[in-house]
């Protein structure tokens, strides 16, 4: 409840493993993979993970843009809707795609504020797309 009850719908064949609850502070890591999810690392490609991070949205957005001004940035930007808020309006956030920072893997991010903090979906590889887009329409919370 602490952070705004995120919920969505991934494959029934997906398996998750929660890192970190944030149950004492700090951030809250999900990551979900067909199957099974492997030992988490930077490196390690996930289908999705799930970051809460106790950090504001312009904090986060800040950091990808100081990663983007890079010159060998290889990541874009866009401004997207998805899914529903508690009031059933859309939720606005920010979608990046490319190399995603300080891995050498590419996928999709989106971010958005919940709350005094912000939600990260990621992909790790351009495979899992048709099922990041579909999840994406699914994504509701009370903020």
């Amino acid at each position: 409840a602490d952070y705004g009850q995120l919920t969505f719908e991934y494959p029934k064949t997906w398996s998750v493993y929660v890192a970190a609850d944030a149950s004492s502070g700090g951030d809250f890591k999900a990551y979900f993979n067909p199957i099974q999810v492997d030992a988490v690392s930077d490196d390690t490609i996930n289908a999705l993970r799930v970051i809460i991070r106790n950090k504001s949205f312009d904090e986060v957005t800040g950091e990808y843009k100081r990663f983007m001004d890079r010159k060998d940035a290889n990541l874009t930007v866009e401004s997207v809707t998805i899914g529903d808020s508690e009031n059933g309006e859309p939720i606005t956030a920010n979608r990046y795609t490319g190399t995603i920072p300080n891995t050498d893997l590419s996928g999709y991010i989106v971010i958005f504020k919940i709350r005094d903090k912000t939600a990260i979906l990621q992909t790790d590889s351009v495979l899992f797309e048709e099922d990041f887009n579909k999840l994406l329409e699914t994504v509701t919370f009370n903020a």
